[in-house]
């Protein structure tokens, strides 16, 4: 009778080890390797197998992607980010953030450096031609920062008389886009690293304005009103996508049905609405994502 009931709760408990990795298939949380399958050979499948992803990002944008208190990334952009790595089945405390400045957002993905960028990146055709996109995720558009007290400066065109100086971030839409109004780029256009650098810039009289997408400086505006204010309305459109390598479609097609699928699902609004909806941006309607 003894073996006969220690026999019955092995069995039981084999049962219930089954029955658990069972319930483990759905992968609504994310958690495991096992909880997700992919076409075999594809990105997707080798991260998700590998439990682990590396995600390039700005670490000096206020709603999009700040380093917070935590030595982490915090952020719109961050957030987003997030959800395709849940859709992966990857916890996000396997996520590798990769701080990447404008200049070299091209770079990593090439290289292979991150497998994806989440970075304000903005879709343009001169990037297309190194990596691909998927998205946009969000539509942005440039505008310009001021100290609270100049009446001087009202939009790009107040670059037009070659004595002020605009500073924006090396390799970035903004700094191709404000050449346009300026009357001598080599003596008006300061170019940094990141943006923070060019707000302490502004602060310290170095320059005379700084452009980006708006929502950028309407974080630095949020973190500091008695010193900055913007300039004029937006004058570009900015759509934000996710970079990833070129020759990678199948990865692209991924990120896009997990965009869309967060864009129906209120994951995304939340996003939003968590990080630089805060700052009084407005999200408006979902973008139509670009399947090329």
């Amino acid at each position: 009778m003894r073996f006969k009931r220690v026999a019955a709760v092995a069995a039981a408990a084999t049962l219930a080890l089954g029955l658990a990795a069972c319930g483990g298939d759905d992968g609504d949380e994310g958690t495991g390797a096992g909880s997700k399958s992919f076409a075999a050979g594809s990105t997707m499948e080798k991260l998700n197998k590998a439990q682990k992803i590396k995600i390039g990002t700005k670490f000096d944008q206020p709603g999009f992607g700040l380093k917070g208190l935590s030595g982490k990334p915090e952020g719109f952009d961050v957030e987003v980010a997030k959800i395709i790595v849940k859709e992966l089945g990857i916890p996000e405390d396997k996520i590798e953030w990769v701080e990447t400045p404008s200049k070299v957002r091209e770079d990593v993905i090439v290289n292979g450096t991150v497998d994806l960028v989440a970075a304000t990146y903005t879709i343009n055709d001169k990037r297309k031609e190194r990596i691909a996109f998927a998205g946009p995720y969000y539509e942005a558009g440039q505008n310009i920062l001021v100290k609270k007290d100049d009446t001087t400066i009202t939009g790009p065109d107040s670059f037009k008389d070659g004595t002020k100086k605009v500073c924006s971030v090396t390799g970035s839409t903004p700094a191709e886009n404000i050449k346009k109004y300026v009357k001598d780029v080599a003596t008006q256009v300061v170019l940094f690293d990141t943006y923070d650098k060019c707000r302490d810039a502004l602060k310290g009289g170095q320059v005379d304005a700084v452009t980006t997408d708006n929502v950028i400086l309407l974080g630095y505006i949020a973190k500091d009103e008695a010193s900055f204010k913007l300039a004029g309305d937006n004058f570009t459109k900015e759509p934000y996508g996710i970079g990833v390598k070129k020759e990678d479609t199948d990865f692209r097609n991924f990120v896009n049905d997990t965009l869309e699928k967060a864009f129906g699902d209120g994951s995304w609004k939340k996003a939003w609405d968590d990080t630089a909806g805060k700052f009084g941006a407005e999200l408006g309607n979902p973008p139509t994502v670009n399947r090329y």
